[in-house]
């Protein structure tokens, strides 16, 4: 049976353990390059109508995620499963914490009636944190790909996972339903992980990646980075190879945008030339897809990712012919 690779493995060294507290600058203006248009139209309406109808909740809500419209305009999203109360406090995000509610085990049902209804070819799923339930809601993650699978076959799914604490057993829950990719974003570099995400552990994320891969070879593994916490690229960089020692395939890449004022401050805006060159560096160090610019998000293009690297989406197609 396999067991947990030790991040020592994948990464030689944690670099810091316990960062420094973050300096509060003057806020910073918004440039030209970050316009962020509010959600309208038909679609995005008949969609909220949707989920709500369907008590469902999605993660472009929670977090404000600057491609609602877009996404949600052309009839795509992100659904939030486990509840909208995560039990981490993450200084980067929107979403509520606190002490969640029970499990809804009935969820994964709604959710596979709202991908039939929706029509989806691919379908992104995500949650809170659940650190009160030993196997952190690994089995609502893997109902959601069962119950999806049984009524859409068609529909090639992604599934955005905790890290789980790094246990391989809710990891095995979720992959045991063979889902179309795998994602846990590692968000920021080791040295700002305790600021920025203080009670995440940078071992859990690459033992969850490389784990995942682990289990199926063949499957295709995504993570993302957040960039203008206060690192630096050269620290961008660092991260990118140890995603790649861990075999990730797919790397996004996006600019931090403060949600509030309560949250972690801007440090600095990456230009959108800069955003080229970690997209080359990415494609460089052997990423199969790397999606690089200021308005990237995890979910960003998720549809296109899957047509071009899953194997599932080529056999799907070739059984439609």
């Amino acid at each position: 049976m396999a067991t947990i690779i030790p991040a020592s493995d994948i990464a030689e060294t944690v670099r810091v353990e316990h960062a420094p507290p973050i300096d509060h600058p003057a806020p910073q203006r918004r440039p030209d390059w970050i316009k962020v248009r509010a959600p309208s139209g038909e679609t995005y309406h008949a969609l909220k109508r949707l989920m709500r109808s369907k008590a469902l909740h999605t993660i472009c809500e929670e977090a404000n995620c600057p491609n609602m419209a877009e996404c949600w305009g052309g009839g795509t999203a992100t659904f939030l499963i486990l509840g909208d109360v995560c039990t981490r406090s993450c200084g980067f995000c929107d979403v509520k914490t606190g002490m969640p509610n029970p499990i809804d085990w009935a969820e994964p049902l709604r959710v596979a009636e709202a991908v039939v209804s929706m029509n989806l070819q691919h379908v992104v799923i995500t949650s809170v944190n659940r650190d009160e339930r030993p196997d952190g809601g690994a089995p609502i993650f893997a109902l959601c790909i069962r119950r999806i699978h049984q009524v859409k076959p068609d529909c090639t799914i992604e599934v955005l996972i905790p890290d789980f604490k790094g246990s391989l057993s809710a990891l095995q829950i979720v992959m045991n339903e063979q889902p179309d990719i795998l994602n846990h974003n590692v968000e920021t570099v080791p040295r700002l992980f305790k600021t920025v995400q203080p009670q995440d552990k940078y071992e859990w994320a690459l033992t969850t990646l490389a784990n995942a891969k682990r289990l199926k070879p063949d499957g295709v593994t995504k993570s993302g980075i957040m960039v203008g916490l206060g690192e630096t690229p050269e620290e961008v960089l660092e991260v990118m190879r140890d995603l790649r020692s861990a075999e990730v395939d797919i790397l996004t890449l996006g600019q931090y945008l403060q949600p509030s004022k309560q949250h972690l401050p801007i440090q600095r805006y990456y230009t959108p030339d800069e955003f080229v060159e970690f997209r080359k560096a990415g494609l460089a160090m052997g990423f199969k897809w790397v999606e690089s610019g200021p308005l990237v998000r995890s979910s960003f293009r998720a549809d296109r990712q899957a047509r071009a690297l899953s194997p599932r989406w080529k056999e799907i197609q070739a059984r439609a012919q």
